[in-house]
């Protein structure tokens, strides 16, 4: 969430800062009007609750010296009650309209995310490794995994409809390796601290992260108890400091956690309809941090750099991608992309997200620190990475990795994990 003290000291630079976005600026001068009208009606009150409590002294007094007070002050009292208890609605009217509004606002854009309305203004900025190259005609992972028995995209279909898979096997031990040796390399290698998760959460989880309200679409919720499925860990962990105030001593905190994640795709119909590319659920590692704000920056670095170290053991040429202000997600201020060549399909496929969402989910969640003591707390800032999600790594490996009797060999840092070296052609 934006600051409403930023909107309204600069209302101008935030406009400026969601038109680099595309996004619609119309709604500032809604939330100016409304927060106008807000500091009218608190101002109205205090004036009125000093006269009120002016005129009690006078009333008390007037008892004690002379009886009972006049009629027309006792008359005019009840007015500025009644008139009180108005404006204190209106007031209360007026924080729910201001919230909703906020809530529908992006974060802004750093300085140094470049310009661009959509993916196509996207930079390269780095390759490791060259695009594999096989020397025999590759299979799509589609078939290549259904010749080897791994993928069942029929029963998938048959459980659950469109859009979903089961793993077999090599294929489901194969992703459980996977799973196991990511959380390892995080919570050991790079530090980060561990942590299960629910992955069904209430609506003010969703709404700390910055998924409602304007996401519901692409959610899948328990209406009975109003219970949300997560679309990634990053929304629990989000709120896991809902409402506290840290010391600065705790800070970085670095948390990793595997989740199943649920999303409707419904952007998305129609495409990339044939294998695991896009699904309705699927499972990601994800890396999260709580940061101080003047090291954010640095720390989303660190973060790419994690993300980065996952494909360079796998040995996944991958690309990294500096995304433009039109397309970083809702909270994010400053992303990057990492996506992982895939030598079947013959294509790019994004396999992490990074992102410094700076103060914008903290204000949602209300997550502060105190720098130090005796001073006022601040909002901590808040990135997230994809340390990677599942079945584009497995696509990435299978295609890549792919012999030309069918077989697949398995990256040499999963081996102690699956069990096997090769999953062998049937």
């Amino acid at each position: 969430m934006l600051s409403i003290e930023q909107i309204r000291s600069d209302a101008e630079a935030v406009r400026a800062a969601l038109i680099r976005r595309a996004e619609d600026d119309d709604c500032l001068d809604e939330i100016l009007a409304l927060d106008a009208s807000r500091r009218a009606a608190i101002t109205d009150g205090d004036e009125l609750r000093a006269r009120r409590n002016a005129v009690s002294r006078e009333i008390g007094q007037a008892r004690s010296q002379s009886g009972p007070p006049d009629e027309a002050i006792v008359a005019e009292m009840r007015d500025v009650g009644r008139r009180i208890s108005e404006l204190e609605d209106l007031v209360r009217d007026l924080d729910a309209r201001i919230n909703d509004a906020m809530l529908a606002l992006p974060n802004l854009p750093h300085t140094s995310t470049p310009e661009g309305l959509d993916e196509t203004c996207n930079v390269v900025l780095r390759h490791w490794g060259d695009p594999t190259e096989l020397d025999f005609e590759a299979q799509p992972h589609w078939d290549l995994a259904e010749n080897l028995g791994i993928i069942d995209f029929q029963r998938g279909v048959k459980l659950s409809g469109s859009r979903f898979y089961t793993l077999h096997g090599y294929g489901a031990r194969l992703e459980r390796a996977i799973i196991s040796w990511m959380l390892d390399l995080h919570g050991g290698e790079h530090g980060y601290t561990e942590v299960a998760l629910p992955i069904l959460v209430r609506r003010e989880i969703m709404e700390g992260s910055g998924n409602l309200p304007l996401f519901a679409d692409n959610l899948y919720h328990d209406e009975e108890d109003d219970l949300w499925l997560i679309p990634t860990a990053e929304v629990p962990v989000t709120n896991l400091h809902r409402d506290e105030i840290l010391s600065s001593d705790e800070l970085p905190l670095c948390y990793v956690a595997h989740t199943p994640c649920f999303r409707r795709e419904k952007a998305a119909a129609g495409r990339d309809t044939r294998g695991i590319k896009r699904v309705h659920q699927f499972n990601k590692v994800e890396m999260y941090k709580f940061v101080e704000p003047d090291t954010s920056f640095d720390e989303l670095e660190a973060l790419l750099g994690n993300a980065e170290t996952v494909c360079q053991r796998l040995d996944l040429p991958y690309r990294i991608l500096q995304l433009c202000a039109g397309d970083i997600s809702f909270p994010s201020a400053k992303s990057y992309d990492i996506e992982v060549w895939a030598a079947g399909s013959q294509e790019w496929l994004e396999v992490s997200s990074c992102s410094n969402c700076t103060d914008f989910q903290a204000r949602r969640a209300n997550v502060r620190y105190r720098p130090a003591v005796g001073e006022r707390p601040r909002f901590v800032h808040t990135l997230n990475g994809s340390g990677l999600a599942l079945p584009r790594v497995i696509i990435a490996i299978l295609e890549n990795n792919q012999q030309p009797d069918g077989s697949v060999v398995i990256p040499e840092v999963l081996r102690p994990y699956t069990g096997f070296d090769t999953i062998p052609a049937k």
